[in-house]
């Protein structure tokens, strides 16, 4: 037991902590445990977890964190709660700028960068009470989806050390999937939310663009390929943080408002009815390794179940054509952000190849390329809105591979078929990427090893409601989401 005043409260287990944030937030506000308590708990689990998954970086002093956890329970003795996050560890993706905590980006480019500000996000789960504990590791600038880079190491899977744990937000997942913080941010441009997610068993959503405003940045109008999100382990904790990351901000242009009900307070609603068009492999485009399809079509067919018409689909679209545009508007935004990198001898040598490969193909490009894969991608989009009028959400899996060795640095080949670039595997992503749609990743199950896999749905233009209702239904109707790694209780 603690005390604190204005009574007493109850020691924080294991046990509560996978309860779900949205109970552990309830216990907060109402003082039955004492943020102290929590702030302790989950700083045991690190110490416990961390040396060998490593996914939590750049952590901040322990007495101080400790002393914060003091403060927001003497504000809370005052009748100042915060919001949802109120006394939540959280430790955010080392993309995310963090005012006075480094925000390395995993490269040696930004190896002493201490940002005096917070970006937008992270500002607005501070004020929803988060304690900013350190970051979660990333593959350096987020590229590539597995977790290492050279400042920080490598990330290793929740539910087996030697599997890589999936990227770019890998640190955020396998934190999350131990334990290790109640939920988590993350970003997506391919996948990064998505893939982390089914390579350890939780949850990521891919909001749709502008859903939650990313800033202070350069460039606010025309590189539209990433976006920020949340990671959890209970469809109700991601409703709930995305409450808090979401809405209109005057200084970013594309972003919008929150809807009247919050996500957290609509989650109610029938899957009976619905349709899901299934896409599966695209008619073979993508090659899969053996139990993918199986275990995510198993899964899709859950919905099914619950009286949704799952159908067979293939787009009326070339896929070859999703991947020329989303290659050249992804060189073209990253020669955009690390061009000068490039052109200086001092720095170039500390660029990761993949990213210098990515630069020089972005210099290549005239702005008629860029003109041409943004037509292609309208037309994608044009394409997603008829299957609309007939389906309710799209069904894809989230990766072609389980997770792999942590020690390569990314397959070469995938169902016998050699792949040609770093990111080629995870092809299957870029569907959901280029349309702006929402799209969230359900765990699917294990295959006969336990590496876990999952898929995912893309809903409407700012569909992510009813996503979030049918992956609560989903939710309600499989085990997946209770199953823990080995060892984490």
């Amino acid at each position: 037991m603690s005390a604190i005043s204005g009574g007493s409260t109850q020691a924080v287990t294991d046990d509560m902590i996978f309860a779900d944030g949205t109970a552990l937030s309830r216990a907060i506000a109402a003082r039955q445990v004492s943020c102290v308590e929590v702030m302790r708990t989950y700083l045991g689990r690190i110490r416990r977890f961390n040396p060998v998954h490593n996914a939590i970086i750049s952590m901040r002093d322990e007495e101080v964190l400790m002393a914060d956890a003091a403060a927001a329970d003497a504000d809370l003795a005052a009748g100042r709660h915060h919001g949802w996050m109120h006394g939540f560890p959280l430790a955010v993706k080392d993309l995310a700028a963090t005012a006075g905590i480094p925000t390395t980006m995993g490269s040696p480019l930004f190896a002493d960068s201490v940002p005096t500000e917070d970006c937008l996000m992270v500002k607005r789960m501070r004020a929803a009470g988060a304690i900013i504990i350190g970051k979660t590791n990333t593959p350096e600038f987020g590229l590539g989806s597995h977790t290492y880079n050279p400042l920080h190491g490598l990330t290793r899977n929740a539910w087996n050390p030697a599997l890589s744990a999936g990227g770019s937000s890998g640190g955020a997942a396998v934190s999350l999937a131990l334990g290790m913080q109640p939920v988590a941010d993350g970003s997506d441009m391919m996948g990064s939310l998505r893939n982390p997610g089914a390579f350890n068993n939780v949850l990521g959503l891919r909001p749709s663009v502008g859903r939650v405003p990313a800033g202070p940045k350069p460039e606010m109008f025309v590189h539209q390929l990433g976006v920020n999100g949340p990671m959890a382990r209970s469809v109700r904790d991601l409703a709930h943080l995305l409450d808090v990351q979401s809405g209109f901000e005057p200084a970013v242009p594309l972003s919008f408002p929150a809807p009247e009900t919050p996500f957290a307070a609509g989650l109610e609603g029938e899957v009976s009815g619905l349709r899901i068009g299934w896409i599966g492999d695209w008619g073979g485009y993508y090659p899969c390794e053996d139990g993918i399809l199986d275990l995510c079509s198993s899964g899709v067919q859950q919905f099914a179940a619950l009286g949704a018409i799952v159908e067979p689909l293939i787009p009326d679209f070339a896929p070859e054509r999703l991947w020329q545009t989303w290659t050249t508007l992804r060189h073209w935004a990253l020669a955009g952000s690390h061009a000068a990198f490039l052109a200086d001898p001092g720095t170039r040598d500390l660029m990761k190849p993949e990213l210098v490969w990515e630069v020089e193909k972005g210099l290549e490009l005239s702005a008629l390329d860029i003109h041409h894969a943004s037509v292609a991608r309208s037309d994608w989009f044009q394409c997603l809105i008829d299957l609309f009028t007939r389906y309710d959400a799209i069904a894809m899996p989230t990766a072609q591979v389980f997770p792999f060795d942590a020690e390569i640095s990314w397959p070469d080949t995938v169902g016998g078929r050699a792949m040609d670039t770093y990111h080629r595997w995870m092809e299957i992503v870029i569907a959901g990427s280029l349309s702006g749609c929402p799209a969230i990743n359900l765990p699917a199950g294990f295959d006969p090893s336990g590496r876990p896999t999952g898929f995912q749905l893309i809903g409407r233009p700012r569909g992510e409601q009813l996503l979030l209702q049918m992956a609560a239904r989903y939710e309600e109707a499989t085990d997946w989401l209770s199953m823990r790694p080995a060892g984490a209780l």
